[in-house]
């Protein structure tokens, strides 16, 4: 029934389609479905309907046809038809289209349009386990697989441990140890059937671990992209003995991190800089970790910082209240949060950070921006510059200059160039392999037609300009306060360094979070909610960032931070801790107040590591004298 999905749609044609509209009336109630878009001529110019008929009026064979019929080949289309593929009904369309890929990574509109046509249960046939009935009815000690997938990895270990396993003792050794191996990562609070998208990209990355450490290869070299993403503090230790186990197997291990409890375990430390962007890319200091504290770069010096709490605690405006939350593994929590101050939510991984502050506070309170790490949106060619909405307004200078077409200097429009079609790159599919990209050679990697290139705005090409910084251009465009705005907040949240032309898929999550922030301090908005900001930031960029939230607040806004880095714990007004555990064994408020309460409190989790870290000269020097 389900296909393996262990879930079903149900789509509400009424609320999709408007049968009392024709096809040139546009009956489609969906964003991009209009009239004259590339969506509706797929209907309307097939040849196949009356497109003056109401499609109330539709014969049973018409209706059938629109809706449900595929891999019909058009062969009286209409004027204007472009599709050289077979035509394809409305649901099996808004299936491949918007169902079978993740809601979260649609356009907000679109997802907004999903939620209102699109009902989601649990699959009455198998009960949300995916598999087929002959399947289900095998059990071990009262539980079938799926029952087994579902529980959480500690209670699955206990599940496990009292199997009378015979001849798959073997098995079921192997197996407890690698679920211990997840459990010692932090992860002890996910299930074996939790779908990979739903998984952050610090959990995706420890199960990566788990897996490598359970193959008997050796002299492999692995590379680990901030494996301490998502950590808490008492978690990044696991993470560190883990890098440890695969170097110890006889492999080589490369870690990019930024996290000082993982540098201190180095055996070899490479620091690139001396800045970011243009300003970056040397290898300022390759040795050992002693001598990076010593180097007097940027990440020495940063490390060499003295670290203590906020010296005024700052007096909260008003209050948003919380009354019996329950969703996921919260039940019946209560909470107030402050506003007009830094207010950071903390907690183990999975204790229920996310749920209070995103499927609770943000729902309950539409007029909170949330600034998560998601994709943008857009299409392959948006750009920083496009997001903020400066593009335009750059083609309307080019426009103005030479008497063309803004459109002309669009890579989207006409000013792409004919052998990319705006790219920049030609894509070669090798089948079985990864496909390649390369620059295109008859735009330079630029996108732009020789049309677009041949005109100069102040000595530059629409194509220098999208290479240009954000500090570059504003200076450029000093003139124009429409182009000059949004450039300047991309200074301000820590973007000077990127291109303005740089593609927004090729963006880190930490910068997709800081461009997104700068597109909102651009509107009217007066309480911010960030999840894990500091992600995939240096030391020193972290301590920009708190600059800019204290100049936030100072502009009366209100700021909830959701964190595990301890430099930005300790610049908090108010503390709100989730826990104590993980899963099942968290979903509780187990402390709010000041941090200077949160170190005494014996329920606190996260206050003795944050003692240890203010308690410490630098991060590294009780990890570096015991090595």
């Amino acid at each position: 029934v389900c296909e393996g999905i262990g879930r079903v749609d149900s789509i509400d044609l009424d609320r999709l389609l408007d049968r009392s509209k024709s096809l040139n009336q546009g009956p489609f109630r969906f964003p991009g479905w209009n009239p004259g878009s590339a969506r509706w001529k797929r209907y309307a110019l097939t040849g196949f309907f009356d497109n003056d008929k109401p499609l109330g009026d539709y014969r049973p064979d018409e209706w059938r046809r629109l809706t449900e019929e595929v891999d019909v080949p058009v062969t009286d289309p209409l004027p204007g038809w472009y599709e050289s593929s077979a035509y394809e009904g409305v649901l099996p369309r808004f299936r491949r289209s918007y169902l079978t890929k993740d809601r979260d990574a649609l356009p907000e509109a679109q997802r907004a349009a999903v939620e209102r046509i699109v009902s989601r249960e649990t699959c009455p046939a198998c009960g949300g386990g995916r598999l087929r009935p002959e399947v289900l009815a095998c059990r071990i000690a009262g539980r079938n697989i799926a029952e087994c997938a579902a529980m959480e990895i500690g209670d699955l270990i206990a599940f496990l441990g009292d199997v009378q396993a015979g001849e798959a003792a073997p098995v079921v050794a192997a197996l407890i140890d690698r679920l211990k191996a997840m459990m010692g990562l932090g992860l002890d609070y996910l299930s074996l059937d939790r779908e990979t998208p739903t998984l952050s990209g610090g959990e995706s990355q420890r199960i990566k671990i788990v897996r490598h450490l359970g193959s008997s290869l050796s002299d492999i070299a692995y590379i680990f992209d901030e494996p301490s993403t998502g950590l808490h503090p008492r978690d990044v230790h696991q993470v560190a003995e883990l890098l440890r186990r695969l170097r110890d197997k006889g492999n080589s291990v490369l870690v990019v991190e930024h996290d000082p409890d993982v540098i201190a375990i180095a055996d070899h430390v490479v620091d690139m800089g001396p800045g970011a962007g243009r300003d970056g890319g040397e290898v300022v200091f390759a040795g050992a970790l002693d001598g990076l504290r010593k180097s007097g770069g940027a990440t020495g010096r940063a490390l060499a910082r003295p670290r203590d709490l906020r010296d005024a605690v700052r007096r909260p405006s008003d209050r948003i209240a919380i009354r019996d939350a329950t969703c996921h593994n919260l039940h019946g929590v209560d909470v107030d949060i402050p506003l007009g101050v830094l207010t950071v939510v903390v907690g183990v991984a999975g204790s229920g950070k996310s749920t209070l502050t995103g499927a609770v506070l943000a729902r309950q309170h539409p007029e909170i921006v949330r600034i998560d790490q998601g994709a943008l949106g857009g299409s392959r060619r948006s750009t920083s510059a496009t997001y903020l909405g400066i593009h335009e307004r750059i083609r309307g200078r080019f426009a103005e200059a030479s008497g063309k077409q803004a459109g002309l200097f669009s890579s989207n429009a006409a000013g792409a160039c004919p052998v990319c079609r705006g790219l920049g790159v030609l894509r070669t599919d090798l089948a079985f392999m990864d496909a390649v990209e390369t620059p295109c050679q008859a735009c330079g990697g630029t996108g732009f037609s020789d049309a677009a290139l041949a005109v100069k705005v102040k000595g530059r090409t629409i194509a220098d300009i999208a290479r240009m910084t954000a500090a570059e251009a504003r200076e450029l465009f000093a003139d124009d306060v429409a182009i000059c705005a949004p450039l300047e907040r991309m200074e301000e949240v820590g973007l000077g360094y990127m291109p303005i032309g740089q593609q927004l898929s090729s963006l880190s999550g930490g910068e997709r979070q800081r461009l997104r922030l700068a597109d909102e301090l651009g509107r009217d908005s007066a309480i911010y909610l960030l999840d894990e900001p500091s992600s995939g930031l240096h030391l020193r960029d972290v301590e920009r960032l708190l600059q800019l939230f204290d100049r936030l607040i100072e502009r009366g806004k209100s700021l909830i931070v959701v964190e595990h880095n301890l430099d930005v714990i300790a610049a908090a007004d108010w503390i709100i801790e989730m826990g104590p555990g993980a899963g099942k064994r968290g979903g509780k408020v187990i402390f709010e107040g000041i941090l200077a309460a949160m170190l005494t409190d014996r329920n606190s989790v996260t206050g003795p590591f944050l003692e240890r870290y203010l308690r410490a000269e630098h991060a590294l020097a009780e990890q570096g004298n015991a090595k």
